[in-house]
């Protein structure tokens, strides 16, 4: 009798991938109709091109490399979708589609497929996109004037971190700023959470310690007042990030203390760049340098079950 052994984490669950992850859509939906709704059509094309440009190359590559399709599995949505989040309203049709060429084959597929690549596929992309066209990137129109502060139609930053004093903390919570899609709406991205946390596909310690590093950190290193580091937690891209990025089974640690680890080095490295960077946001290079430390941080000592314990001598 032989036996396969698939790829770690050999965990037990009575969710299939299937059904995770047409979980995370659901939890989604509130941030991309936020988006939508502040962004308005722009913003509608924006994810519907990510999405079906990450189903389009998932589906082509597996015909070409002659493996089973498996675009019903709902993961090559989710990567579109979340990329699509990360990005501007005003992101051009073709930045969708190499990011999304980028995050299903380069970062996924050449990698082994659902469960073997070490980057969060959306994340990386949104990586490459950021360092290839930074100008594309960092714009961002508000095309719902009636909701938004005025003055605020169009600017030339994607986050409002490069300017905290002209945001409110309930305007930054609500989503009242410039910002990529599925960032500004920070109550969005929290009923998302509690959608996840319910249906248990997500635990609370990296999301809620990663928020709690990032504004512990702000005051220590950056001497912020509790007022301000409430401000760069609501400002960006922490919380979804957090919620949505950091959480990725594949790129994240399996063990307690490991996500604890993991969860406070993403904190860490968002606000040291944040102080010190050239770039005001630190959360896609904070997530990935962190999805790079995971397979260490996994090999970190830990109970180890199935061992019998040495008889004691007499």
């Amino acid at each position: 009798m032989s036996l396969r052994i698939s790829t770690a984490p050999h965990m037990h669950n009575p969710l299939t991938t299937q059904r995770l992850m047409q979980y995370v859509c659901i939890a989604l939906l509130p941030t991309a109709a936020w988006g939508v709704y502040a962004f308005g059509l722009p913003a509608l094309l924006v994810l519907g091109v990510s999405m079906a440009s990450s189903v389009l190359a998932e589906f082509v590559w597996q015909k070409i490399a002659k493996q089973p399709v498996r675009i019903n599995d709902f993961s090559a949505l989710v990567t579109g979708l979340i990329l699509g989040l990360n990005l501007p309203a005003t992101a051009p049709w073709w930045m969708m589609m190499i990011g999304a060429f980028f995050a299903v084959i380069i970062v996924k597929q050449l990698f082994g497929g659902l469960g073997d690549n070490f980057l969060n596929p959306a994340l990386a992309a949104r990586a490459v996109l950021l360092a290839s066209w930074p100008v594309h990137m960092t714009a961002s129109a508000c095309v719902n004037p009636t909701f938004f502060q005025a003055g605020v139609d169009a600017v030339s930053t994607a986050t409002p971190l490069g300017a905290p004093g002209n945001y409110t903390l309930m305007q930054l919570f609500l989503g009242q700023c410039p910002g990529a899609i599925g960032e500004v709406s920070k109550a969005a991205i929290l009923v998302g959470l509690l959608f996840l946390l319910v249906t248990k596909v997500i635990s609370w310690r990296i999301p809620v310690i990663m928020t709690a590093s990032v504004f512990c950190c702000t005051m220590l290193i950056g001497g912020a007042t509790p007022e301000a580091a409430l401000a760069a937690v609501l400002s960006g891209g922490v919380l979804f990030g957090a919620v949505f990025m950091a959480t990725d089974y594949v790129t994240s640690p399996i063990t307690p203390w490991g996500q604890v680890i993991y969860a406070v080095g993403i904190g860490l490295i968002i606000t040291l760049i944040r102080q010190f960077g050239s770039y005001p946001e630190g959360v896609t290079y904070g997530i990935l340098l962190m999805n790079i430390a995971t397979p260490l941080i996994d090999r970190l000592p830990r109970k180890i079950y199935g061992i019998k314990k040495e008889a004691k001598k007499a």
